[in-house]
């Protein structure tokens, strides 16, 4: 029986759902969503506070500053209150109200921006944000999770390694790509242990993270607006662009095969899908996906009707609404486009 005496040691690790059924062909995803975090950025935010403390650069008394679209905050709240320190999320007005929410109660301080920078978008106007208040207040310190190399070291230690684990003769793996933490974990340790692996980059369009033209971007969790220094092109061997309608789509398809998952997992489902179709369509690969959250933060946006209507069109419901009653439609959903590095 686990006891756990600090909410960061509880990590359900070895949770995949077989969705051969759903897809058509064999695909594992791996949930991690089973945390007091609710999601995979637990491991992060625990690598990169441990380090600073280490370090000597986060002392007691001291204040944790982080921009974040709403995962890291809830899980740097949750590190921080459990050990007694302050916690600053810059966060802008995509983040869902649940995960505010969540931050405040964690004792969070949760500051939203609302205007993005002209050329950076939301998230240069969060940073700019963030480095306005280490200016001001000399006991802050920001983890900066876009070049911290806790955020990669995190999942090279722990995710990558357990997906080897559970799944040996691995053939190809499908990360989504925000500040890129999981993505340079995974593919670094699977270029080190067993480089026959085919490191799948999915990321959404409107992101600039590999080069592609700026957009507006409704989800968040997944792309950016500012490069993550973090991010080493080099370890990644395809990219896949996903539109946020096929995303919506995805989620809805999970959600009538009774799975809540949030909208990052939706774009590296819709990207995985039609990787695998373009590229192995007559291949029996074992393929994993990385789910990074549960869907209860996104019952206000991507599961809402209204909220899709408004934000895409009726198109988007109209596609979701002729795949009801003839299967999930999950195997027609894909990406805007693929393409390699």
């Amino acid at each position: 029986m686990p006891v756990i005496t600090t909410p960061q040691e509880f990590d359900v690790e070895d949770l995949y759902v077989d969705l051969r059924r759903m897809i058509g062909r064999p695909l594992y995803l791996k949930c991690e969503g089973f945390n007091f975090a609710g999601s995979v950025k637990l491991r992060a935010a625990g690598e990169m506070v441990d380090s600073a403390v280490r370090s000597g650069a986060l002392r007691p008394g001291m204040t944790i500053v982080e921009s974040s679209s709403g995962n890291l905050g809830v899980a740097l709240s949750l590190v921080a209150a459990s050990r007694g320190l302050n916690f600053v999320c810059v966060t802008d007005s995509r983040c869902t109200t649940v995960s505010r929410r969540l931050m405040q109660r964690l004792g969070a301080d949760v500051r939203v921006v609302t205007e993005p920078d002209p050329q950076r978008g939301l998230l240069g106007a969060r940073l700019d944000l963030v480095a306005r208040l280490c200016a001001e207040h000399r006991d802050f310190h920001w983890l900066n999770q876009y070049a911290n190399p806790g955020n990669w070291t995190a999942h090279y230690r722990t995710t990558g390694p357990q997906i080897a684990k559970a799944f040996p003769e691995l053939d190809v793996l499908f990360v989504g790509a925000g500040t890129t933490g999981t993505l340079m974990g995974c593919a670094r340790y699977f270029r080190e242990n067993n480089p026959g692996v085919t490191i799948v980059a999915v990321d959404a369009v409107g992101s600039v993270n590999f080069g592609h033209e700026p957009g507006g971007r409704l989800i968040p969790g997944i792309g950016t607006s500012v490069r993550p220094a973090i991010l080493d092109e080099s370890y990644v061997d395809d990219t896949v662009l996903v539109a946020e309608t096929d995303t919506v789509r995805a989620c809805r398809a999970l959600l009538r095969e009774g799975f809540l998952l949030g909208g990052s997992t939706g774009t590296v489902l819709s990207g995985a899908a039609r990787w695998l179709g373009a590229n192995r369509p007559d291949e029996e690969l074992t393929a994993v996906a990385i789910a990074p959250d549960l869907g209860e933060r996104y019952l206000d946006t991507v599961y809402d009707d209204a909220w899709v209507l408004e934000s895409f069109g009726p198109d988007a419901l109209a596609a979701e609404a002729a795949a009801t009653g003839t299967g999930t439609g999950l195997a027609s959903i894909g990406p805007t486009s693929v393409g390699s590095l």
